[in-house]
């Protein structure tokens, strides 16, 4: 059974940056796609960005450019460095390996 545990949301102004870690726990980890998703009240679940067991990252339109998604094998963790936030970036975020989500950290972006 994989656990996804999400940490690093918070409050931030405008123009701001946070980065959001989630770790994994299980002895697979190198061998999966990983996902950042969002949801914000009353909106649907929406990818953000996706990253290949190969490296390979995916972005949605509108956090192109801003946001970079990044994996540790090593440490079993997949980070979303996110930057020029913005109050529309406001949801919570849930990482998502294989079947396996995180349980969400809320991301505010407001002044």
């Amino acid at each position: 059974q994989v656990q996804l545990v999400e940490s690093g949301g918070g409050l931030v102004q405008p123009g701001g940056s946070l980065t959001l870690s989630c770790a994994a726990s299980g002895s697979i980890f190198d061998i999966y796609a990983l996902a950042w998703y969002r949801q914000a009240p009353g909106k649907e679940r929406e990818l953000v960005a996706r990253i290949s067991s190969g490296y390979r990252t995916d972005y949605v339109d509108s956090v192109q450019g801003r946001f970079t998604i990044s994996r540790d094998n090593n440490k079993k963790t997949v980070y979303l460095q996110m930057n020029s936030l913005k109050p529309e970036d406001t949801a919570v975020y849930y990482c998502q390996m294989a079947r396996s989500w995180g349980q969400g950290t809320q991301v505010t972006v407001s002044s």
